[in-house]
Formats: structure tokens, sequence, C-alpha cells
């Protein structure tokens, strides 16, 4: 191995012959140590650019002079000289100037340092279609064709996925300390308030519904959706009480709890959001799913509950819950969830939307994810599932039928606005005593008789906030600590052979992955890769590169330095927190962490990142689109596609029947980009010159 598994202070890319300010970067005054006089360059359009004080460094303007004869679209302006002070200059650049050069060496010569490190003739970006583009939770989704097998190993992935974003993969169970009190007994059923601890601290609330005997009887978890009124709605479109008495009378247990932030549920406001929290996996989507598995597990422990027939059922926010909690628990035997599996629209509260859970699939997938057990799809006219009939139910469909089992899933369509009122109602009845209550009963005429609406009292859980209650910041660091002992960085690489190990172990626990990505394999396309131009210099050969990868549509300005002579060279990518530039100095030259490989017959292979370098143009930074509020549901973070593009420098090496053992270094925040990377693809080593904290909210990996 090349490089010792950890290895801080690698050399410096800062030099001293000259300072550079390029247009997309200017957001702060230059600093000059040295007093003196200094040569003045601009690189500006040749043509239809204004020339009069173009450029302001401090209190000195410069105005663009006559350039010779060039027909190139940019070129060098010498703007004269003029003596600085030390200390902090402002500056400004007038449009169309993109990279303003101070440097005190009269030989000085911008335009030789500029082309070293660039791939790009002219300072336009590259074309990377991830900053363009943008899905969100109004994108229209397809749904592909697959295979059983397709099928079975997207499946695992995409279960995975809803576990690692909320923190669950490798969650232990704590007490849950379940409390039942209050009984109410009408004829025939009864009302039961419930609490218990989801997590330490944070408790679940909710209402039992029983049936009148001895049991065992099934029982079904319901979430309520984003009603106002909560588990406590008992309106013409919707009403959770209704829903519990019916199924308590049927012959089934009903447990009917509080989403986050509405009624007894009282340590959380429903609508927040913390990307620090999301690094633990701590976010109203996760509370809620972890409230439902631990449900399940409420309702198992009861004597009166047979434990192998649990049903699940919600509308909206609810219907949501239910499609999560039936993906990832194969203890959930049925499920309806009600107006909410859509093409269209994935779900519009932080509640229903998680890092990673859509990253190329939408909920028809989730929901799929219940085949081959019954699944009722209940859908309306008047909401985004208007088009289930045609669109999601034989989407969904097609993966029961992969297991002979189209007979378990079925679509409902009524002709409402959003709801889960008592024709909604009436049809998961019938499933439900169908799949789960009773299957030697005709349900099919089964209506929901009349009801009275208990009273306030005899549902609410407190009267009042209680004191002793925590508060939501104190659950917060509670499941941090149940997680920060496996996830400190000196206990982790301690207990590993290699960083790699490490940060490989690291991120099959939630708080990297969440941000990282969560993968298996690192499949890639770079048949779009374009070479821009090639030289030798003695036995050197510099190559510069487009490096476009077709699945991902990323585009990479990459320099490779490779042996003429040598053949079956070793190969070195270098990743830093700006990209290619870093790793020169301000003379153009490469430093010495750079050369030195070079010199040693390795090939070296210099990236922009993702946003980082020639992704940006002459006086304008490209800024990733950004639609809606939920973009790490949907896409990956601009750090995963970061850690993608060193896997994807590492495989374009790999790709050359000339390089052999591949190896990565990393500086500034590149050491954290090449860490996760090599863990995502065995290298053989990794170099960084950062330490990192895993354990710590360290913005960088957001």
């Amino acid at each position: 191995m090349i490089f010792a598994a950890l290895v801080t202070c690698l050399v410096s890319a800062s030099g001293a012959g000259a300072i550079w300010v390029n247009a997309s970067d200017v957001d702060a005054p230059i600093v000059i140590d040295v007093a003196g006089e200094y040569r003045v360059w601009a690189l500006a359009p040749r043509l239809g650019i204004e020339r009069d004080g173009a450029v302001t460094v401090g209190v000195h303007s410069f105005s663009l002079g006559r350039v010779r004869d060039s027909d190139a679209e940019y070129v060098w302006y010498s703007l004269g000289t003029q003596e600085f002070a030390t200390g902090e200059h402002a500056v400004a650049l007038g449009d169309g100037v993109a990279v303003l050069v101070l440097s005190v060496d009269r030989e000085y010569d911008p335009e030789r340092v500029y082309r070293a490190s660039r791939v790009m003739p002219t300072p336009e970006p590259v074309v990377d279609g991830r900053a363009l583009t943008a899905r969100h939770t109004d994108t229209v989704f397809m749904f592909p064709e697959y295979t059983l097998d397709e099928w079975e190993d997207k499946a695992d992935l995409l279960r995975m996925a809803i576990l690692t974003s909320s923190g669950l993969a490798f969650a232990d169970r704590t007490p849950l300390n379940a409390q039942v009190f209050d009984r109410t007994q009408f004829e025939d059923y009864s009302i039961e308030k419930v609490r218990y601890e989801a997590w330490p601290g944070y408790f679940v609330t909710g209402n039992m519904y029983r049936p009148v005997g001895e049991g065992p009887f099934p029982a079904v978890y319901s979430p309520h959706g984003h009603w106002e009124e909560g588990r406590l709605v008992n309106s013409e479109a919707n009403s959770v009480p209704a829903r519990g008495i019916t199924l308590a009378r049927m012959g089934a247990v009903m447990f009917a709890v509080d989403m986050v932030g509405y009624n007894d549920s009282m340590q959380f406001e429903h609508r927040w959001t913390s990307n620090e929290n999301k690094l633990w996996g701590i976010h109203p989507f996760a509370l809620q799913l972890w409230a439902g598995i631990r449900g399940i597990d409420f309702l198992q422990s009861l004597p009166d509950v047979d434990g192998e027939r649990i049903g699940v059922t919600g509308a909206s926010g609810g219907g949501t819950q239910t499609f999560a909690m039936m993906a990832v628990d194969d203890r959930v035997k049925v499920a309806a969830p009600v107006n909410m599996i859509s093409s269209t629209m994935q779900g519009g509260c932080v509640c229903e939307n998680a890092p990673l859970i859509r990253y190329g699939n939408s909920n028809m997938e989730i929901g799929a994810l219940m085949a081959p057990r019954p699944l009722l799809l209940i859908s309306t006219s008047g909401d985004w599932t208007r088009e289930t009939p045609h669109v999601e139910y034989p989407a969904i469909r097609s993966i029961y039928e992969l297991y002979d089992a189209d007979e378990n899933v079925e679509n409902v369509h009524l002709d409402y606005g959003h709801n889960y009122n008592k024709d909604s109602r009436e049809a998961m009845y019938r499933f439900f005593g169908k799949h789960l209550i009773d299957p030697e009963r005709d349900w099919s005429g089964f209506t929901e008789p009349d009801y009275e609406m208990p009273t306030f009292d005899q549902l609410r859980i407190y009267s009042e906030k209680p004191d002793d209650l925590p508060s939501g910041d104190e659950v917060i660091e509670g499941i941090k600590l149940l997680v920060k002992p496996e996830l400190h960085w000196e206990e982790i690489r301690d207990g590993f052979n290699s960083v790699t190990e490490a940060i490989a172990y690291a991120l099959r626990k939630l708080p990297l992955a969440n941000i990282v990505g969560y993968s298996g394999s690192v499949e890639l396309n770079l048949q779009g890769s374009e070479r821009k131009s090639m030289e030798r210099r003695g036995d050197t050969v510099i190559e510069k590169w487009v490096i476009r990868e077709a699945i991902s549509d990323a585009a990479i300005p990459a320099i490779l330095y490779r042996s003429y002579s040598e053949v079956d060279q070793n190969g070195v990518v270098f990743v830093s927190t700006k990209g290619k530039r870093d790793w020169f100095d301000s003379n153009g030259l490469l430093v010495a962490a750079v050369q030195s490989e070079i010199d040693s017959g390795r090939a070296v292979l210099l990236i922009d990142t993702f946003l980082t370098g020639e992704h940006h143009g002459a006086g304008e930074r490209t800024e990733r689109v950004r639609i809606g509020g939920f973009m790490d549901t949907f896409q990956p973070t601009d750090t995963a596609l970061r850690v993608h593009d060193v896997l994807t420098a590492v495989g374009f090496l790999g790709a050359r029947r000339d390089i052999g053992e591949l190896h990565i270094v990393g500086s500034g925040s590149g050491s954290l980009w090449a860490a996760a990377a090599a863990a995502l693809r065995p290298v053989g080593s990794v170099r960084i010159d950062e330490d990192f904290e895993l354990a710590d909210d360290d913005p960088r990996w957001v």
C-alpha cells in the first residue's frame, strides 16, 4: 500500500506567486500580506464588454485596455501596475470579467497558470445535468417493469433505505413501559386510553377500541392523517371513532394513535425539521414509523390479541404511515392506505418525507413492498389518487402478479374529495373482514352501523400538558445517546485496520448514510466521457477530460497525468474542497503532494466534484435547481453527489487497462468525500488530511 491508513497535514495547495479572484467567488475582500507594486490582470471577453472601470480593488479602479489581435472568446488584459498597502481590499468585477489576478512578479504569466489547472478553454461551466433537474413531491413518476429477481433486489434496497433514513436499520427496542387505563365499557365494545414509550421519554398516545370477549382478536393499528382534530375527528369526511367502534364490533382490536404533535402528543410540533437531526435519523417521519413498529410490539404483548393477525390502515398522512409500516414490517398482514399512494403527489408534509426514501422511486414502489400480502387501495376522484384505477393500481398489481397473488390486491375508487368517509371505511371493513377478521364469513354487504361519538373526556389522555413530560429536545438528545457510543470516531477507527473499514462500518449506521446515500454497489456508465486535449511533456502525458456518467447525468472536469512509458502503473485520485485548483500553487505548478506521486510513476487524476471548480462560469456561480422543501427525499445531497463523483473518478481510472491498484487522497472537505467513497468501493488505500468526528453534527455531511 502506498499510503498509510490515516495521514494528516497534507501539503497546503496555496502559494505566494499571485492573488487570484474568480468572479464566481467574489464574496469577501482580498487580503494583501505584503505591501508593494502589483501588476494587475483580468480575464474578460474579447468583445461586447464595458471596458471603463471594469475592475475595482480597494480605492483603485481599472479599465480594460486594448488587446492584441486574437480570435479567442476570452482574453487576458494587462491592467497596469498599482501600489497596494497591506490589509483587506474590497473587490468589484464588472459584468463579464471572469478572473482578477494581482502579482508582484513582473514575469508572472496568468494565462499559463490558468490553462494549467483547467479543462475547458473558456471560463464557461461544464453542464452537469444534476444541477439542472429536481425531482420533488409533485413530479409525475413512472413505474418500471420488473422481473421477480429485479423486484426483490429493488425491494431489499428500498426497505433498507427507509429504515436507514429513519435510524432504524439497527435500532434496539427499549422498554415500552406501556400504560392502559381509564376503560369505558359500552354494550358491545370498550374504549381505553394508552400511552407507551417508543423511545425512552418519547410517548405515543392513543385509544384502544376493544371487542367484548376474551379473544384472541386480530388487531388494527390506525394513524389518523392531517385532519385538524387528529384521532378525535368525527366529520362527514372522516371519523376515527367510527372506524374504531365498528372494527371492535366486527371482532378486532383497533388502536388509534396520535400523529406527532396532535392532541395528546405534546412533545413536538407536528411540522419541524433539522438537517443536523436528520444526520441521526431523527425527524417526524422516523418518529411516526418507529411509533408504529413499537405499536405492533405493544399490540402483540396483549393477551387478547392474536399477534399473527395485525392490520394497518389510515388516510392521507395516516396513509403514508400505513404504507411505510407495511413496507418495512412483515408483521403487517393486511393493509389499506387510503387516498395516498399516487404517481403525481408523494406527500406534502415533513412527516411524509425523509432522506433517501424516494431516490429513483415513488410511493408506488413503496406500496408494492406489501406484495404478496393483502392490500386494498382506496382512491377518489377528488384528489391526487384520481388516476389510481388506471395508473397506480395496475402498477402495484404487476408486482403481485410476479408472486401469482394478484387476487390479494384490490382497488376501490370513489367519487369524493380527500377523505376517509363512510363509503371508504365500508370498503376497508369488507376487505379486513375477509382477509383479517373472519375469512369464513361473507362480508360483501357489510355496512357501518350507527355509533355514538365518545366524549372528549373518554378519549383524551391529558387534560393539560404534564409538567414531567420530557421536551422534544430532551427526547432527541436521548435518542442520540443510544447511537452515539457506537459512532464515536476514535473508537471506530481504533477498532479497524484502516479508515476505509471504519467509514464502511459507519455508513451502515444511520447518520452518514442519510446524507451520503445508501448503496451496496456503484453502477457507472462512462461512455459519454470527452477527452478535450492531450499533450506530452517528457515522460508525462497530460489528458484533460470531462468525465460524463450517463446514469446520474454527471459531468466531472478532470486532468489525468500518466506515464508515457510505464504500463500497469497504480492510480491516485486527488479530491479537495474547491476542486483541481487546490492542487496547484499560485504559480500554476502542482503541489509537492501531487508531483511526488507523478515522479514515482503513478497516474494521478485531479477532479472538480459537483459544484466545485469548473462547474461555475465566468461571473456567476452555478446553483442547483431546488423545488419544494424535501429535496433530500428525492435526490442525493451535494455531499452525496461529491462522494459519487469520487467513485466515478475511481471507476474511470479502473476502466483503463494501463492502471493497476487504485488509491484516493482527500484534503479539506474532500477528506470526508474520499473516505466515504472508499467505504462504498474498496480501494488500495485512502489518505486524508482532516480528521472528522462521526458522532458530531458536522454540517459538511449535509
